[in-house]
């Protein structure tokens, strides 16, 4: 397989799609963005306080334009957020320009990433574990419908996820 220049990382929340996507960037040469970083430079907020005044819905169209925009650009690997792939519009944007990975973790790794983050609005609950478990069940099929390839990041190192891809690419 020629190695792709339009790059998409999808997964939930603490799956690695920052840190992986960052490696996997370099080691193809190819420039890294981050979704919900571009959200808040041009918001000047972060993704909480958006949430906070504009509710879930009001992020997620944001969300998608901002996914339209990137997914036209080329010699990137771009990380989303867990829950782009929830809009139609986005999931179409991700699928149709570019190469999907969906890079997948259990709820109870998630957690395990994620309970000090005070930055991610939707595990701000009494029961974080149960809201993982819950977003997984309604959107593990939403990333498996996009995805090119799936990888998993189980107790796995960001380097040894990153040779897994690499090496994908050069068998297929």
């Amino acid at each position: 397989m020629k190695r792709p220049t339009k790059i998409f990382l999808i997964g939930p929340m603490g799956a690695g799609k920052s840190t992986i996507g960052k490696q996997l960037a370099a080691s193809l040469g190819l420039d890294f963005v981050d979704s919900d970083k571009v959200i808040r430079e041009r918001t000047g907020v972060d993704i909480a306080t958006i949430f906070e005044y504009e509710g879930e819905e009001g992020f997620r169209k944001r969300e998608a334009k901002i996914i339209d925009e990137l997914t036209q650009q080329d010699n990137m690997v771009l990380a989303t957020g867990g829950g782009a792939v929830t809009t139609p519009e986005a999931a179409n944007y991700l699928a149709s320009r570019g190469f999907v990975i969906y890079l997948h973790c259990s709820p109870d790794q998630q957690y395990e990433r994620t309970i000090h983050d005070k930055g991610r609005p939707l595990i701000q609950t009494d029961d974080p574990k149960s809201t993982l478990e819950s977003l997984m069940e309604v959107r593990e099929p939403l990333y498996r419908e996009v995805a090119d390839l799936v990888v998993s990041t189980e107790k796995r190192s960001a380097a040894s996820v990153t040779k897994e891809v690499n090496q994908y690419f050069d068998e297929n």
